[in-house]
């Protein structure tokens, strides 16, 4: 038995330390989801919605709920089905009210067609995340339907085969942790609850129900808020007397990013905004947005000042008007890492959480005012969870827990007050054995069982201590130049045409900008999805050197530029105002690409 010297023990525990710190070990907070969200919107518009959604409000809840996202940083994608894909429009950066602009009028623009398959529908979406999530970003698809099938009997597709597809796409939406929130719509009294309730059951979602289709902006304005763990403030409920009625409403702290008031009433309404230092705010203007839709007014205040606003609604005369208020809070709730030790029976753990934002203890001091936080422990085996108070410094949130019994148990905090809550990542403490280990835990000394004999020179623990180092550092070079590689930025933006080869018909030029993708993107993403060019999913793009593109051709289209046949097997660089020529194979069609910087 040959034991590696102490000093080169040393140093491979050092390395592994650092090679811990790199790859995701953490030494500060435990810190929980982010705020932005990659949101895919599904609908059924089969002929049958035309009872289920008599008043077509499916499809103003859905640019409802675009309205509530944030002003910049989030995704959201659209599908609208049938038994086939209608249409569709792919994860896209949200970064402009003129990009909720055309996603909304990609909506208005949805049709109905003939026949319905439910996996259709949800398989597309999580297809979609699959191709487009942002790690960083939590994901959400939200279901609108009337849960019935009504396949096409000329296609021979079988209930048997829909239900073995749905299956598939709700477990691959539960692994990959995309909460599935469905909507049934029953204005015809014919829903069909059990797949859509099976979906969100399955997923991490909720079911919702409604027989008259004029609830849905307030669902999605709970589905909303669920996702992004904020609360929905009921402000007030009233009949318009043909007047200006005041609202008051009131920002509660400094850490408030947007406030979203949703104003729902039968007719268009008009709006007066002050601010708490009684000025007038002229609406809409830099951090006021406003946007309007048929059933509903959105106002957004980006980064309102702490104090009370006075909001004044006009409606037409003994119309019913609703005020609903959702903060969008750009602060996590960070759990700081137990000790570094072993767990037994009787321990007690010190928990201490605080709110950050971007990582950091800076968020407003009001903010805490009205805060209470809980230790939730959940036993292993247990299926109900126990709760702990824990006290408010006014900078954080400190308690303790005691080990009850030689078990393992899952540790998380839960903070919130009348507007919105967060959560912590949970935390396992094993003192299943008597002892365990928790999270910011040391790793264990590390031992060989190579040994040398005693007196001589440890030639043989040098060799295999100097290989092991080397080893160790060329794979980690290798999986550091791998991970830069797939996280490395695109550039400028490009523009893509089709042109049916049989008609000359040819589409738009559709802008796409490349700074939303890392490391990669496929060009059948940057078509929206559309099936009939599935093959383009194996030609690909990547950043290259110098604000260039690297353009390679996986698939049997042929690629073009300037008329010559390009070889992009292997790749080929694409320079700015570079323009290619992409023939499809499956149907008579090209697609033309150029790339601007």
């Amino acid at each position: 038995m040959i034991r590696l010297p102490a000093l080169f023990r040393y140093i491979l525990s050092l390395w592994l330390l650092l090679a811990l710190v790199t790859t995701g070990g953490s030494t500060g907070f435990a810190q929980s989801g982010g705020d932005k969200m990659d949101a895919v919107l599904v609908v059924d518009v089969s002929h049958s919605m035309s009872q289920s959604d008599k008043n077509g409000v499916s499809l103003e809840a859905m640019k409802m709920f675009v309205d509530m996202t944030s002003a910049q940083g989030n995704k959201i994608g659209v599908v609208a089905y049938t038994d086939k894909i209608e249409r569709e429009k792919a994860l896209i950066n949200v970064n402009s009210e003129q990009d909720k602009k055309d996603i909304k009028a990609f909506i208005d623009s949805l049709q109905k067609g003939p026949y319905t398959d439910i996996a259709v529908g949800v398989g597309e979406a999580v297809k979609i995340l699959e191709n487009g999530q942002d790690p960083a970003h939590a994901p959400i698809i939200v279901l609108l339907a009337d849960g019935n099938n009504d396949l096409n009997k000329a296609s021979k597709r079988t209930q048997e085969k829909s239900d073995e597809e749905l299956n598939e796409a709700i477990q691959t939406a539960k692994d990959k942790g995309y909460p599935i929130y469905t909507i049934g719509l029953n204005a015809d009294g014919k829903l069909n609850r059990n797949p859509l309730q099976q979906i969100a059951a399955q997923t991490g979602g909720r079911f919702f129900e409604t027989s008259t289709a004029d609830n849905l902006p307030q669902i999605l304005s709970e589905i909303f808020a669920n996702h992004s763990k904020v609360k929905v403030v009921p402000l007030q409920n009233f009949t318009s007397n043909g007047q200006f009625q005041e609202v008051p409403i009131t920002i509660p702290n400094g850490s408030v990013l947007e406030a979203n008031i949703s104003i729902t009433s039968g007719k268009a309404v008009e709006l007066k905004l002050t601010d708490p230092s009684g000025k007038d705010v002229a609406i809409p203007s830099q951090d006021i947005l406003l946007s309007r839709s048929r059933t509903y007014t959105m106002l957004k205040l980006i980064q309102p000042s702490q104090g009370d606003w006075k909001l004044q609604v006009k409606g037409a005369e003994r119309d019913k008007i609703a005020v609903n208020l959702i903060f969008n809070y750009d602060v996590q709730l960070m759990l700081e890492p137990l000790a570094a030790k072993a767990f037994k029976k009787g321990d007690v753990i010190s928990i201490k959480a605080a709110l950050v934002t971007n990582g950091q203890q800076s968020v407003s001091p009001d903010l805490y005012k009205k805060m209470k936080a809980k230790l939730i422990v959940q036993e292993s085996g247990s299926q109900q969870p126990s709760e702990i108070d824990l006290t408010n410094t006014g900078s954080g949130f400190e308690g303790s827990f005691t080990i009850p019994e030689a078990k393992q148990y899952e540790l998380k905090v839960k903070a919130e007050d009348a507007s919105f809550y967060r959560e912590t990542k949970p935390v396992t403490v094993d003192a299943s054995k008597g002892a365990g280990t928790g999270s910011g835990t040391n790793p264990p000394p590390i031992t060989s069982p190579i040994t040398e004999e005693p007196g001589s020179f440890p030639w043989t623990a040098v060799i295999v201590g100097a290989i092991g180092v080397l080893l160790v550092s060329a794979g980690a070079i290798y999986l550091f130049a791998a991970w830069k590689k797939a996280n490395k930025g695109f550039t400028g933006q490009i523009a893509i045409e089709i042109v049916d080869e049989d008609t000359g018909e040819k589409s738009n030029p559709q802008y796409k900008k490349l700074n939303a993708f890392k490391g990669k993107v496929k060009l059948h993403q940057l078509l929206q999805l559309a099936p009939e060019f599935q093959e383009t999913d194996k030609v690909l793009f990547f950043p290259g050197k110098n604000d260039t593109l690297l353009i390679e051709n996986r698939s049997g289209c042929r690629v073009e530029k300037a008329g010559r046949v390009l070889d992009a097997s292997k790749g080929r660089e694409m320079k700015k105002n570079d323009r290619i020529k992409i023939s499809l194979t499956s149907v008579n069609k090209s697609v033309y690409v150029d790339y601007i910087v």
